[in-house]
């Protein structure tokens, strides 16, 4: 074990807790989990806000500002993974040198889509340039790094797992002078080589807002651009990124939309940490004057102690009511649910019916 700054660092094929940095396969550092660990408990947003000076408010059902809230109600248990289709896309995602955000992130639905054999492929690493608060993707600085076999590997996964949708994610890539969206879009253009039947979504980072490297990737033949708002305007810092903004995510939604009227654009909020239903409200407005036309709503989930708290647990019939005051905005669909990520049953996202979830049962 090395030291830097007077952080200890281990290698990648050591034993990484969270929280602790290492050396990844490339010869960079990262930390794992994003997050530095640090001692004490993370303040929750609410906290945060009464700091700030912001107003504070508390949702029904919300624990008391500042106070996280502990246990996990009946609603939000998932399987653990297993199965053999599981085990199937995990071998050729790890054939592939491919990372997936079902991964990376600790996405709670991981068993249900690999089962399904689908995925939500990473692309240009599992390192991200930005350690938001909520998420528990590695974070250091890639230095540029990039596999030149990806397009191929991840065109050949879509291949072999006889894919009719696949979403794409990455991680931030603010070392890479475009963002990285020309390594995206070339990805997407060999996906669509080999598979011109494959409809093909784009959840993108930000590219720090030079619309110029977002036209980049929506030229690229996508069916869907979408990229995620997560919170609501008052909470964007210090829930997200610094290098993030709510305004800069509207501006990226809203350009793409008039770049390509064609191309379905998406976002994404998460609940429970903190916001009002008017927040929730006034950003589902912004989303669908930025010519959003799908969007998802689902429960933000603490990844590690070193993570936001949860603020409160929202209730499947308040995804149901949140669901239906979305769609009176006029957006085509709202995927609404406890465990709803942003890429989950996305190929479903059009049939009108919640992507065929019933959170009453969730309820019983």
């Amino acid at each position: 074990m090395s030291n830097l700054k007077g952080i200890p660092v281990v290698e990648e094929s050591a034993r990484v807790r969270s929280g602790e940095k290492y050396v990844t396969a490339q010869g960079f550092t990262a930390i794992r989990d994003g997050i530095k660990a640090r001692g004490g408990a993370v303040v929750g947003t609410g906290a945060v806000a009464a700091a700030t000076g912001a107003a504070m408010t508390s949702p029904l059902g919300a624990s008391p500002a500042g106070a996280p809230l502990t246990g996990k109600p009946a609603w939000l248990r998932a399987k653990a993974p297993t199965g053999t289709g599981f085990q199937g896309v995990k071998a050729v995602v790890k054939e592939h040198r491919l990372a997936t955000v079902c991964e990376e992130a600790k996405c709670p639905n991981i068993g249900e889509c690999w089962n399904a054999g689908t995925a939500t492929i990473m692309l240009m690493g599992a390192v991200c340039t930005r350690a938001c608060r909520f998420c528990s993707v590695d974070t250091g600085n890639p230095h540029g790094w990039l596999d030149a076999e990806e397009p191929e590997n991840a065109a050949r996964t879509v291949e072999l797992m006889k894919l009719k949708y696949v979403v794409l994610t990455s991680v931030n890539r603010d070392d890479l002078a475009d963002g990285g969206a020309a390594h995206y879009a070339a990805c997407i253009r060999a996906i669509k080589v080999r598979n011109p039947n494959t409809a093909v979504e784009a959840l993108t980072p930000d590219f720090q807002g030079v619309l110029k490297d977002v036209e980049v990737v929506v030229d690229s033949g996508l069916e869907v651009f979408a990229q995620n708002i997560e919170t609501v305007r008052r909470l964007t810092h210090p829930v997200r990124d610094p290098r993030a903004g709510y305004e800069q995510t509207m501006r990226v939604l809203e350009h793409a939309k008039r770049h390509k009227p064609g191309v379905l654009t998406k976002s994404s909020l998460m609940l429970g940490l903190g916001e009002t239903d008017e927040e929730i409200d006034e950003t589902l407005t912004d989303l669908r004057t930025a010519g959003v036309d799908i969007v998802t709503l689902g429960q933000y989930l603490r990844p590690t102690l070193n993570h936001l708290p949860i603020e409160r647990f929202v209730t499947p019939e308040e995804f149901d009511a949140y669901r239906e005051r979305a769609l009176a905005k006029g957006f085509l669909e709202c995927v609404s649910g406890p465990l709803v990520r942003s890429s989950y049953r996305a190929e479903q996202a059009l049939n009108r019916n919640n992507a065929g979830l019933d959170n009453r049962s969730l309820a019983k």
